[in-house]
């Protein structure tokens, strides 16, 4: 049987760990190419021993880059940030301040043009739905450009546009569950009109290795939703009856959300942002003529199915009660 090898940078994250999980099934040899690869010793289980090893990459450093892909027959791209800033903590590279332009796209391509020296068949780049050279937020726009700097690189390079993406580590439904043991008020920014496309992380990763593994998909960009398309208000009252908790919903203006934004934003973790306000200035669901999940043979999970289970932890006396499976 032939050895086939992959890294995938960010691979330890949100996303990249049932990616991880779900490569390793299938027998590949995997790089996790990561900033701290200390932390992405929680995935080497997963896999056979030797099957997967973390390795120190910034895909600010060419040569890092570089070392992580050298060999691979397959390079995955997953690395992303939701806002602007410094890193919080010191790592094996430079401390800087991130920006999308740099991760989204200049990054993006880095990582390109290290797979296509390096000899690698396959290319795959996380995108995000919404990913718009004409959009208000920076956030989407440097997606965009991250998408067309990696084509002109590796014209027949696999693009992947989830929409919000939900499971037991995000970080959008988790974030107002915590809100909402604290707080008396969610606020729906914008009034809480914006909709929403959610989609599982399994279903993000299952995916992500037909990208991988099915020369049909080469060139191809998927946008990825789930099974039902929910306005921001919609959202918070399904979170709201799954935690068994009661809160007011306070429609929240773009302009005065803005205001709010522009201190929050000098939190460490800033939990609104300026951009992120702008975002939810548009729709994120599946164009009508997109390739989507079903081009993939994949039947998308429905939120009611899995929600209950992590977001179990946020009900008065209750408890996490793991990880779902798969």
């Amino acid at each position: 049987m032939t050895v086939r090898s992959v890294t995938v940078f960010g691979g330890s994250g949100f996303i990249g760990r049932y990616l991880v999980q779900r490569l390793a099934r299938q027998g590949w040899i995997i790089r996790v190419a990561v900033r701290h690869p200390d932390r992405a010793l929680f995935l080497k289980p997963m896999g056979a021993v030797g099957q997967i090893t973390p390795v120190a990459a910034s895909l600010r450093h060419e040569g890092s880059i570089a070392a992580a892909v050298a060999g691979a027959d397959a390079v995955v791209n997953l690395v992303g940030i939701l806002h602007e800033g410094s890193l919080p903590v010191r790592t094996l590279f430079p401390r800087a301040v991130q920006r999308f332009a740099d991760i989204h796209a200049e990054g993006a391509a880095r990582v390109a043009r290290a797979a296509k020296a390096a000899g690698a068949a396959t290319f795959v780049q996380m995108s995000a739905l919404g990913a718009d050279p004409l959009s208000p937020s920076n956030y989407a726009r440097s997606k965009a450009a991250g998408e067309r700097a990696v084509r002109s690189i590796f014209p027949d390079a696999r693009i992947a546009r989830p929409s919000v993406v939900f499971g037991p580590e995000d970080d959008f439904l988790n974030r107002f569950a915590t809100m909402a043991r604290f707080l008396p008020v969610l606020p729906l920014i914008g009034g809480g009109k914006t909709r929403f496309q959610p989609v599982y992380v399994g279903d993000v990763a299952d995916a992500l290795l037909r990208l991988v593994e099915d020369p049909v998909t080469a060139g191809a960009t998927y946008e990825l939703g789930g099974p039902r398309v929910y306005s921001f208000r919609a959202l918070m009252e399904l979170l709201l009856r799954e935690i068994g908790r009661r809160r007011l919903l306070i429609p929240l203006p773009f302009g005065v959300a803005s205001l709010q934004a522009f201190f929050l934003e000098w939190l460490p973790v800033p939990p609104l942002t300026r951009d992120q306000v702008q975002l939810l200035k548009r729709d994120t669901v599946v164009s009508p003529n997109a390739l989507t999940l079903a081009d993939l043979g994949i039947s998308p999970t429905a939120m009611e199915l899995v929600i209950p289970i992590y977001l179990a932890r946020y009900r008065p006396g209750g408890r996490f009660v793991g990880m779902v499976a798969g």
